[in-house]
């Protein structure tokens, strides 16, 4: 018998990201963008770091993204994690998100740090508050581009990998 039957869904998979995915990637991205969500992205950048960017693919369509961008020897950074209005609160964000914690410990990174609206997602996987002060590796890099910039009004958080 066939997994594909009709009627029977299959069950979403995380995969690294690949070309063919970019433009849903962007759609996907700026579309929480639209609503001040999170910073929009280029096609230009998407494809740029395309490989921190993993996917969650279902019934044939992304229905979510998150990267793990690296900013230095010990510290990566989660971003751009979006997930469709129709496969939230099923795991999807939580399994996005794993998936790179594991890619970081792979990497060997040691830390790693989230800019967010929703920091109680974040506590649940493991993620603790810290000051904004204290990223200025970030502080310096992709804020100094945002419309809000310097008054941001995200939560940072951070965890260890190995936690």
């Amino acid at each position: 018998m066939s997994s594909n039957r009709v009627g029977r869904r299959t069950r979403p998979r995380i995969r690294k990201a690949c070309t063919r995915d970019v433009r849903e990637i962007h759609r996907l991205i700026n579309s929480f963008a639209k609503r001040e969500k999170m910073l929009p992205r280029s096609l230009n950048e998407i494809y740029e770091t395309l490989r921190d960017h993993v996917v969650c693919e279902a019934e044939g369509g992304i229905v979510g993204v998150c990267a793990l961008h690296i900013l230095w020897e010990d510290l990566a950074e989660i971003r751009s994690l979006a997930v469709k209005a129709e496969a939230q609160r099923q795991g999807t964000g939580k399994r996005l998100v794993r998936s790179c914690i594991t890619e970081a410990k792979r990497l060997g990174i040691d830390r790693i740090f989230v800019l967010t609206y929703t920091p109680d997602f974040f506590r649940s996987l493991g993620f603790t508050d810290i000051d904004k002060s204290e990223l200025p590796q970030k502080i310096w890099g992709d804020c100094l581009r945002c419309h809000k910039f310097p008054e941001c009004d995200e939560s940072a958080l951070i965890r260890k990998v190995g936690d």
